[in-house]
């Protein structure tokens, strides 16, 4: 069973799905990139929805700094 089953979006009322999605996330001055996330996805707009319970896991491990698999130099450049 779907935890989306039967939601719509609220931005466009398309189908919300299930989906594993890329999330970064910005804290301080660090860039923490979660992969592989469960979210509901709009079909139509592309609008992602994450529950509570994984916002709180994820709030919870960047605080920590749990989990870490690798860290990544990334150049920063002004525009």
């Amino acid at each position: 069973m779907s935890f989306w089953k039967d939601e719509k979006c609220e931005y466009c009322g398309g189908k919300i799905v299930d989906r594993k999605v890329d999330l970064p996330k910005k804290v301080g001055n660090t860039y923490f990139l979660f992969k592989s996330v469960p979210a509901g996805v709009c079909l139509e707009c592309g609008i992602r929805y994450f529950s509570a319970n994984i916002l709180k896991i994820i709030h919870h491990n960047v605080r920590l700094k749990k989990g870490i698999k690798k860290v990544l130099r990334v150049p920063v450049m002004s525009f």
